[in-house]
């Protein structure tokens, strides 16, 4: 009985300090360097209080894989046994997103990074990046350059790009940031390619198959059917000329980082969703039924894809990799893009995280 008053004593005293504690810029690791055997950690968030009454939380995404840290929570009643009832809000487009998380209408997103969140920091909205929502596992990215089947032959390297005609999902965000990364290792950038943005990934794949454009960047599980459908090549892994990259991300917004007893339960909640998430996919621990949860509440129905596409990557501790938040700083600059400067403490806030790995232990 002592030691759980202890506990419950040291969990308030962090708990109180959420405003007062200084990001910290983390090692940049992806899940692939993730032990591969042992148990997971014990899970002393039990003694962590429920909000009462519980607060409901609305979280901007599209229920793709990448959210398996809420998809998963919400599945296995992670949030709600702090409780958090999870409110997902769909968006058309990032910067609605964004405007949304400005106003306070929305709490946490996820998203990529793009000129409409940097701005929007830059005008002293304290909307933050907290973790990680997807990286490329080297040697198996989810998000790449991929061309199509029958050119794979003739495009063999960066430099065999050049005036080809690619496309992307949109610019000034990302997906131009991954496609100029790939182009410049062949001392190449998207001036040289006759750049197409086509909005969705279903209709970048079928533009491949109708011969309309050479290549694209594509994400799963748009791979996996394109190469099952015989329309694309996933060609060179991102790994070779990207990685560092930061593919996805959880951001808070004001309504989050002016509520930290809130932001933190919601930070327990999601690694504890994206452990699951990779036991499942990278050491085999309860595979099926992590497949049948994100086959249930994500987008990608067919769990016989999830055996087929690339993994997601999803750092088991939260962290997201810093050099890749200050290389996409850097890229925008660079282009004029920015209305102001922005470092990387600017942006990034891994108090957070820091609370809940004290809560959970780091990732065995």
């Amino acid at each position: 009985m002592k030691g759980k008053v202890w506990l419950a004593a040291a969990l308030a005293i962090f708990l109180l300090a959420a405003g007062c504690s200084p990001a910290r810029q983390p090692k940049a690791e992806a899940p692939a360097s993730a032990p591969t055997s042992g148990p997971a950690a014990a899970a002393p968030e039990a003694g962590l209080k429920p909000l009462s009454p519980a607060v409901t939380v609305t979280v901007g995404m599209k229920q793709v894989v990448s959210d398996a840290g809420v998809l998963i929570g919400m599945a296995k009643g992670y949030y709600e046994e702090l409780g958090i009832k999870i409110k997902p809000v769909q968006f058309n487009t990032g910067q609605e997103m964004i405007n949304a998380l400005a106003a306070g209408q929305l709490d946490v997103g996820a998203t990529v990074t793009a000129t409409g969140l940097f701005n929007a920091m830059l005008r002293g909205i304290p909307i933050k990046i907290v973790a990680d929502k997807g990286v490329n596992v080297p040697g198996r990215g989810y998000y790449r350059l991929c061309i199509r089947k029958d050119l794979a032959g003739k495009i063999k390297d960066y430099k065999d790009l050049k005036g080809r005609k690619l496309a992307v999902v949109a610019t000034a965000s990302l997906d131009e940031i991954a496609l100029d990364r790939c182009l410049n290792a062949g001392g190449l950038s998207t001036k040289d390619v006759d750049l197409q943005v086509i909005r969705s990934f279903p209709d970048m794949v079928a533009a491949m198959g109708s011969g309309s454009i050479d290549g694209g960047m594509v994400i799963e599980p748009f791979i996996a059917q394109g190469m099952a459908k015989g329309v694309l090549d996933p060609w060179k892994d991102p790994s070779e000329y990207d990685p560092e990259a930061q593919t996805a991300l959880l951001v808070y917004g004001p309504s989050m980082t002016g509520r930290p007893e809130v932001a933190d339960r919601f930070m327990v909640a999601y690694i504890k969703s994206l452990r699951d998430y990779n036991d499942a996919f990278f050491k085999g621990k309860n595979k099926d039924e992590i497949i049948s949860i994100l086959a249930e509440w994500s987008t990608v129905k067919d769990k016989a894809l999830y055996d087929k596409m690339f993994p997601v990557g999803l750092n088991p501790d939260g962290y997201v990799r810093a050099k890749g938040i200050e290389l996409d700083l850097a890229w925008y600059k660079a282009r004029g893009l920015l209305k102001g400067d922005l470092k990387l403490s600017d942006v990034l806030d891994n108090q957070y995280v820091d609370r809940a790995l004290k809560v959970l232990g780091k990732y065995q």
